[in-house]
């Protein structure tokens, strides 16, 4: 399976609508790739809070329709990274769609975990409720944003519900890219399978990005890892290594499910 994580660079002199079209370009020029990842919120900047509400397009706006037709002119499987998507009721969300070759909407992903703490994103945006896997000829992909690295639960999730390819989407900043790399191991050792965890270059709203994209084995060996600037990533992988990791070491077995919530007074004395 061939996968290319296109890092595009968020720069402020470039329009939405210029970057929405310069980078279905560059997807078109992925034809021969199984699977293209574009990364978190490439249209405004993850860190570009004030434009969230006026760049906010419906589920099926501008975004889908030249992502649907760039899916289809290159023949690939596209996860078409995240954009500040507006529901009907007003409420705002930042959501992943991923296309199939023939340009339809395979799924869309609410990121469940927003950053900020008490600004930013955590607060101008609802909050995901459902884990997504989506199943493509070759394998189940695992679907989650950025922050949501940050929160193993998620990704256990989507093991139990088939992935064996977690896709990884984010605008992650420079500042902590060293957590970037460690965490993408790790999801991928303690579930057993590939990430694929794309990263955007460029500065957004003054946050300079971490890039440095990169492609996990299931046993944490990095098969590839981008630079700092804006670049594709393709690397080739197969796709039944995830199989075969489970059954050479089958850790995956010994999980225990439902453990007690310990009571405060538990190990007083």
């Amino acid at each position: 399976m061939r996968a290319s994580l296109m890092q595009i660079a968020v720069n402020e002199g470039e329009t939405v609508q210029a970057r929405r079209g310069r980078v279905a370009s560059l997807v078109r020029e992925q034809a021969g790739a199984d699977l293209v990842v574009l990364p978190e919120l490439w249209t405004t900047g993850a860190f570009a809070f004030e434009e969230f509400a006026a760049e906010a397009e419906p589920l099926r706006g501008p975004t889908y329709e030249v992502m649907a037709e760039a899916a289809v002119e290159a023949g690939v499987w596209l996860h078409a990274g995240s954009v500040p998507e507006r529901d009907p009721d007003g409420t705002l969300y930042n959501t992943s769609l991923l296309f199939s070759p023939a340009g339809d909407l395979a799924a869309s992903y609410r990121k469940i975990h927003r950053f900020g703490f008490d600004k930013g994103e955590a607060v101008l945006m609802g909050a995901g409720r459902a884990p997504v896997t989506v199943p493509l000829p070759a394998t189940t992909l695992g679907v989650a944003t950025c922050y949501d690295l940050r929160f193993p639960e998620l990704f256990r999730a989507l093991v139990e519900t088939g992935a064996e390819v977690l896709v990884v989407p984010a605008g992650w900043p420079e500042r902590r890219r060293a957590h970037w790399t460690l965490l993408a191991r790790a999801r991928a050792v303690e579930n057993q399978a590939f990430v694929l965890a794309c990263g955007t270059a460029g500065t957004h709203a003054g946050v300079p990005q971490a890039g440095h994209s990169i492609v996990v084995d299931p046993w944490g060996e990095v098969l590839a890892e981008a630079g700092a600037g804006e670049e594709v990533l393709t690397v080739d992988f197969d796709p039944a290594e995830v199989a075969r990791t489970r059954e050479r070491f089958p850790a995956l077995k010994d999980r225990v499910l439902g453990l007690e919530t310990p009571r405060r007074d538990a190990f007083q004395v």
